[in-house]
């Protein structure tokens, strides 16, 4: 079964001199690059309405529009697994992800995932870029994700991901006592040495993060934070680089921090509490078919809520 898929983007002038395959895969972040250079080879991705090659060098400015039809994607299997649904119609569908749940099949992770539950309960997303995944949260991380259940809704919520008008709240605890609220703004990228951590790098993809404090513990602060871009492992880094790393996290918290004095029960908790702390609270964005402004919000999970009750009990 094939739909068509439409798409059109323009070039931003911090691209010139950029191949057009390299420059699509970000612009049309839903597909591989391998998929997007057999489009642009069959002349379904074209620059200002012309056929191009994919190795051609942009200048800047130029209209990229994707027609292409689009096959089942993958090989991916349904599974009958619990979903937290928070919400759904006929375009979208608002799910609470719990801790140590991967989002999308990779090597070592085939089954098992958020995928494969949203395909058991939506077959047709079989037929969308991603099964309707239009971003991610970490196996750890738990909170809202939303997944587009139509062409055009995917095609919305991309375009409403690439504008930063999807409101995306998060709360956290960081080691160390902060002061008061911030901004990060620092680009990201793969770290140079260690490949699979990413790191704060010149050249590194533009990253913004605003937090700030809810409540102040004597070694530890409650945040929120509020997303502009959506960069892998984006708030783990940028609090790490400032110096207030999340709790829990083994990939870039560093070693664990405990408070002068701190009581038995807080120094178990921290130590055995199992992923990074971070919760994906709220989600606001525009509803791709009545333009209604749609909030959610999920409670924090009970490991959160128990860190933060050992916290306030020192």
């Amino acid at each position: 079964m094939t739909q068509t898929i439409e798409q059109h983007t323009r070039v931003p002038e911090t691209s010139a001199g950029v191949r057009l395959d390299q420059a699509a895969a970000e612009l049309f972040p839903d597909f591989s690059r391998s998929r997007l250079q057999a489009w642009i080879k069959a002349g379904a991705l074209r620059v200002n309405g012309a056929a191009a090659r994919p190795r051609d060098k942009l200048l800047g400015g130029e209209a990229l529009s994707l027609c292409a039809q689009l096959q089942q994607q993958g090989d991916w299997e349904a599974q009958d697994m619990a979903l937290d649904v928070v919400y759904e119609d006929a375009e979208l569908l608002v799910v609470n992800k719990p801790a140590n749940l991967v989002v999308h099949p990779a090597a070592g992770n085939r089954s098992g995932t958020l995928l494969n539950a949203l395909l058991h309960r939506v077959p047709a997303l079989t037929e969308l870029p991603r099964a309707g995944i239009v971003h991610r949260l970490d196996k750890d991380t738990t909170g809202l994700m939303v997944v587009a259940k139509s062409l055009p809704a995917h095609t919305s919520l991309v375009a409403q991901l690439q504008a930063r008008s999807v409101s995306r709240e998060y709360e956290a605890v960081v080691q160390g006592a902060l002061t008061g609220g911030g901004n990060v703004e620092a680009p990201i990228g793969r770290h140079p040495k260690q490949r699979k951590k990413m790191a704060v790098v010149a050249g590194g993809k533009a990253a913004v993060t605003h937090y700030r404090v809810l409540e102040r513990f004597a070694g530890h602060t409650h945040v929120r934070l509020r997303l502009e871009t959506g960069r892998t492992h984006q708030i783990r880094v940028h609090m790490a680089h400032i110096g207030y790393p999340l709790v829990g996290d083994a990939t870039y918290g560093g070693r664990l921090r405990l408070p002068k004095q701190a009581s038995a029960v807080l120094t178990e908790c921290l130590r055995d509490f199992p992923r990074q702390a971070l919760h994906a609270a709220g989600l606001g964005l525009q509803h791709p078919a009545s333009g209604e402004l749609l909030h959610w919000r999920a409670p924090r999970p009970d490991d959160f809520e128990r860190l933060l009750a050992v916290l306030h009990s020192g």
